[in-house]
C-alpha cells in the first residue's frame, strides 16, 4: 500500500478543497477539442468530398498518354493485369463553345467516353448522380451536360445543343467543327466547376470535332495513396512501349491538393490556440496550489517521501483534467459531427429568433434586418446539405492535444517543488 499513497493524496487534492480553476479548466480543454472536432469534420467534408470528385471524376489516380502510336487495347489489357488496378477507362477530351436556347455561347470541357464507361469505372458512376435522364451515349448524336449548365442554357433532357469546337474556331487551316446533339441525360456531381462547365459525348464522335484531341487512359486504383507504387509497376509492365507518359494524380493536382492541406494545417494551429489558452490557466492554478500547500509538501517531504513522487500528485491532478476535458469533448463533439444537419439547423433557428427580436425592437427606428440566417446558404454554397467526415487518426491526434496539454502544464508547474526545503517550510510551523 505504501506505493499507492501519491494516488491517495492526489485523489483528495483533485476532489476536495479546490477552487473553481480545475472545473474551468476541464470545460475549457472540453470546449477546444469540441470545436476542433466539429470543424475538421465539416472542413473534411468539403475538402473529401472536392478531392473525389476530383479524383473520381476528372482527373483519375493514375494517367497513360501519348498513346497515338501505340495499340491501345493492348496497354489496356497490360494494366489491368496489376494488382490494386480497378478499372482502366480510355477517353478523349476537348474544349468548346455550347450553345443552347438563349443566345450566346458557354465554354465548356467536351470529354469522349465509351458506352459502358460507368459499367467499367463504378467510382465514376457513385459520383454522377443524373437530375434528368440517364448516361447513353449508345448514339454518337447523344450528349450528357452538367445540371448547372443545362440550366444556364435552358435546356433539359431532349433538347438540343449546338457545339463548337474551339480547335477549329483557333486554327487558320481547320475551319471550326460544329455539331448538334440531342441531351439524354443531365447530372450533377456536386462540384460545382464540372455541373457548369462539362459535358460527356460518344468518344467515337471526338475526331469528327477535334481530331487532334489523343487518347488518355485513366487507371482507377484500389487505394489512391499507393499511387507511387502502383506507377512503378505500370512503367515496368508498359517498358516494351516507349514515349508513354505516366503521371500521378499527386502531380496535376499538386498546387490545389497542397493549398487545401495548408488550410487544414492553419485551421488545426488556430483553434489549438484554445489549448495554449487553457494549458496556460492550469499552470497558474498548479503553480498557486503548489505555493499554497507549501506546508503539506514539506510535511510529505520530511516523511520521507521523494521529490518525484510529490510532483507526481500534481502532474495526476493535471492528467485528470486533461483525460476528463478531452473525453467530454470527444463524446460530444462526435455527437454533433453524427447529427451536424441538426446541429446547425438549431444555431440557425436561435439566431433567426434572435434576429427577429432585433428587428421588432429596430421597427422602431425604421432599420430592422430582412431575410434569414444561413451558416451554409446555398446561395454562397454549392451544397444541398453540409458535409461531414470523421477521420480517426485526426480524432487521435485532437484528443491527445487536450490530454497533452494539461498534462504538460501541470509538470511545469510542479518544477516548483524541487525547490521547497522541507527544514526552511517547517521551522516556524
Amino acid at each position: 500500500m505504501k506505493k499507492y499513497w501519491a494516488f491517495f493524496v492526489a485523489s483528495r487534492y483533485i476532489f476536495k478543497g479546490r477552487s473553481s480553476s480545475p472545473v474551468l479548466a476541464v470545460l475549457g480543454i472540453a470546449v477546444g477539442v469540441l470545436a476542433l472536432i466539429v470543424i475538421i469534420a465539416v472542413m473534411n467534408g468539403f475538402q473529401l468530398g472536392f478531392i473525389e470528385s476530383i479524383l473520381e471524376v476528372s482527373s483519375y489516380h493514375i494517367r497513360v498518354e501519348s498513346l497515338s502510336d501505340h495499340n491501345a487495347n493492348e496497354i489496356i489489357d497490360a494494366i489491368n493485369e496489376i494488382p490494386g488496378v480497378k478499372a482502366v477507362v480510355p477517353y478523349k477530351e476537348f474544349q468548346a463553345l455550347a450553345r443552347g436556347r438563349r443566345s450566346g455561347q458557354q465554354a465548356v470541357i467536351i470529354r469522349g467516353l465509351y458506352e459502358n464507361t460507368l459499367e467499367v469505372d463504378e467510382l465514376l458512376n457513385s459520383k454522377l448522380e443524373f437530375v434528368e435522364g440517364n448516361f447513353d451515349i449508345s448514339n454518337t448524336s447523344n450528349a450528357l451536360l452538367g445540371a448547372e449548365l443545362a440550366r444556364r442554357l435552358n435546356l433539359g433532357v431532349g433538347d438540343n445543343v449546338t457545339l463548337f469546337s474551339l480547335t477549329g474556331i483557333l486554327s487558320a487551316e481547320d475551319e471550326a467543327g460544329v455539331e448538334n446533339f440531342v441531351i439524354t441525360g443531365i447530372f450533377r456531381t456536386g462540384y460545382y466547376e464540372y455541373d457548369c462547365t462539362w459535358g460527356f459525348l460518344n468518344i467515337e464522335k471526338i475526331p469528327f470535332l477535334d481530331n487532334e484531341s489523343e487518347l488518355v487512359l485513366g487507371v482507377k486504383i484500389q487505394n489512391r495513396f499507393h499511387d507511387r507504387i502502383l506507377m512503378e509497376q505500370t512503367k515496368k509492365k508498359l517498358s516494351g512501349y516507349e514515349g508513354l507518359k505516366i503521371s500521378s494524380w499527386r502531380d496535376y493536382n499538386r498546387s490545389f491538393f497542397g493549398a487545401l492541406r495548408t488550410e487544414k494545417l492553419f485551421m488545426f494551429i488556430l483553434v489549438g490556440l484554445i489549448f495554449i489558452v487553457v494549458g496556460l490557466n492550469i499552470y497558474q492554478a498548479q503553480r498557486r496550489s503548489v505555493l499554497h500547500r507549501r506546508e503539506e509538501i514539506g510535511l510529505l517531504r520530511a516523511v520521507g517521501a521523494s521529490k518525484g513522487a510529490v510532483q507526481f500528485v500534481f502532474i495526476f491532478d493535471g492528467g485528470v483534467i486533461g483525460f476528463t476535458g478531452a473525453f467530454f469533448g470527444l463524446v460530444i463533439g462526435l455527437l454533433i459531427e453524427a447529427n451536424i444537419q441538426a446541429f446547425f439547423s438549431k444555431i440557425e433557428d436561435i439566431v433567426n429568433v434572435v434576429i427577429k427580436i432585433i428587428n421588432k425592437l429596430a421597427d422602431y427606428l425604421g432599420a430592422g434586418i430582412q431575410g434569414n440566417f444561413y451558416l451554409f446558404s446555398p446561395a454562397i454554397f454549392y451544397i444541398k446539405e453540409i458535409p461531414s467526415r470523421i477521420l480517426v487518426q485526426e480524432v487521435i491526434i485532437i484528443f491527445m492535444f487536450g490530454f497533452l496539454s494539461a498534462l504538460f502544464a501541470a509538470w511545469f508547474a510542479s518544477g516548483k517543488i524541487a525547490k521547497i526545503r522541507p527544514a526552511e517550510v517547517l521551522r516556524y510551523e
